[in-house]
């Protein structure tokens, strides 16, 4: 049966007047709403199915309006739905293409909610199932990063503060900065996703309903935990959404951090690393050009995000309960925050395990810089040496190294004994850029044993 609009909406029995039709189309949310289709048919499945149980319903029009359901669906994946601005959104369209396939029954599916506690349902169902998508993304990416970490456990880098040459690091250690990073991102997702595993079927507009309806057993039927307490705080509620959006937020800020370093370590002056042709383009007037578009567009989508967290916020502050008509505006932001995090992180998972490493080239930019100054430091002080005493004579050191342009394992010993008489020939072991790592064996350490050890635990906590 093919599905026809109505001349009437299902509420203009109070109206007089036909909906203007410029107010129609600025007021519908068809075209954006239509995507938790599979939920809205999901939510009534289960709630005509309570309705039956609580002898709302015959089990006869149950049946009916659930085989309706069902039909509906399938023509909708079939792309043979019509989607009609004039019922204005995708549980209207659904419940008249439903009276339209079975008659009146299908007029019966509404008793006992509203609109407002059926699109809050519907959004919880969508944003539950989204979660454990992108989780699952993050942990593809996570994956990713413990096999590349692995492969360069000893591979040595300059770790920088204030992007100044610091201390030696392994590339290993920093690929696990963001295994970590990660992972309290998908901690935050699954507590959102638990806060938002709570039904507000049944409560209705704003006040619940007077038919003896099983709240219960439609949130067991969905898979809820449990029912929402409040009425006027079920349908009024958009915490969900900001909370994952907050969320989204953090992630993505962690993805442009880690876009920024990935784009700086393959520019030229750095060459640290090289990202595959597959996720680089050129210029269109520079022949030599491989530009990291795909770091790059993930840092610009970070923007674009924390904007839809920003336009969230600013949609709930005025609300007075409950459901106002401005929470129609919470979808499209939070559909494109869904899509661009996926996106984001898809890419960052299939890109990450073909970046190679410029071994050389990581190794000499560590060797500027004066990377070990800090363990010389640390040497004297377990010569007995004050610290801050030590840090003077190594900034001594510095300054004659700077002044000759050489690191300061080129120096003699004589010359270094010169800023302190405690310095000894095993100096040297420490200047070394591997006993420099080695050294800084304890657990959260850049010593590649620490590396493989923090790997291992890694795999553990995915397992």
């Amino acid at each position: 049966m093919s599905d026809q609009t109505p001349v009437e909406k299902p509420w203009s029995g109070r109206f007089n007047e036909p909906t203007d039709a410029f107010v129609e189309a600025f007021t519908a949310s068809v075209d954006f709403d239509q995507r938790l289709y599979r939920y809205d048919i999901e939510g009534s499945i289960a709630h005509a199915t309570m309705l039956a149980k609580q002898e709302i319903l015959t089990e006869a029009e149950t049946e009916s309006i659930i085989q309706g359901l069902i039909k509906i669906r399938q023509r909708i994946e079939q792309g043979q739905f019509n989607w009609s601005v004039a019922l204005e959104d995708v549980h209207m369209n659904i419940e008249s293409a439903l009276t339209a396939e079975i008659g009146d029954a299908g007029k019966k599916l509404h008793t006992g909610r509203s609109r407002n506690d059926q699109v809050a349902t519907d959004v919880r169902l969508y944003l539950r199932d989204e979660i454990v998508i992108i989780s699952d993304e993050i942990l593809r990416l996570q994956q990713a990063l413990l096999n590349l970490a692995e492969r360069e456990a000893d591979t040595i880098m300059p770790g920088f503060t204030h992007l100044q040459t610091a201390q030696p690091i392994t590339f290993g250690h920093h690929m696990m900065a963001w295994f970590e990073m990660l992972a309290r991102d998908r901690d935050r997702l699954a507590d959102c996703a638990r806060r938002l595993n709570v039904s507000p079927l049944g409560a209705a507009a704003l006040a619940g309903t007077t038919f003896p309806i099983d709240r219960h057993y439609t949130a067991e039927l969905l898979g809820f935990d449990r029912p929402s307490e409040n009425s006027l705080d079920s349908v009024s509620d958009r915490d969900f959404v900001i909370e994952f959006s907050a969320a989204a937020s953090i992630l993505m800020m962690h993805l442009s951090r880690f876009s920024e370093e990935l784009i700086i370590w393959s520019s030229a002056q750095f060459s640290f690393i090289t990202l595959s042709d597959s996720f680089c383009t050129g210029s269109s007037i520079m022949p030599q050009k491989k530009n990291p578009d795909v770091p790059e567009l993930v840092r610009g989508k970070t923007g674009r995000i924390f904007g839809h967290l920003m336009g969230l916020l600013t949609l709930m502050k005025g609300q007075p309960l409950a459901y106002n008509k401005d929470n129609q505006e919470d979808k499209e932001p939070l559909f494109d925050t869904v899509d661009n995090l996926k996106g984001s992180l898809k890419v960052f998972a299939d890109m990450m395990p073909v970046v190679s490493c410029n071994h050389q080239k990581m190794r000499q930019a560590t060797m500027q810089g004066f990377a070990t100054a800090t363990d010389l430091a640390d040497y004297l002080v377990r010569r007995g040496i004050a610290f801050r005493d030590a840090h003077e004579v190594v900034g001594k050191a510095v300054a004659l190294c700077v002044e000759r342009a050489c690191d300061l394992s080129d120096l003699t010993l004589d010359e270094l004994q010169k800023f302190s008489s405690t310095i000894g020939d095993d100096v040297f072991d420490v200047l070394t850029l591997e006993g420099s790592v080695a050294a800084r064996n304890h657990i959260g350490g850049t010593a590649p044993d620490q590396v493989r050890q923090a790997i291992a635990r890694g795999r553990a906590s995915l397992a």
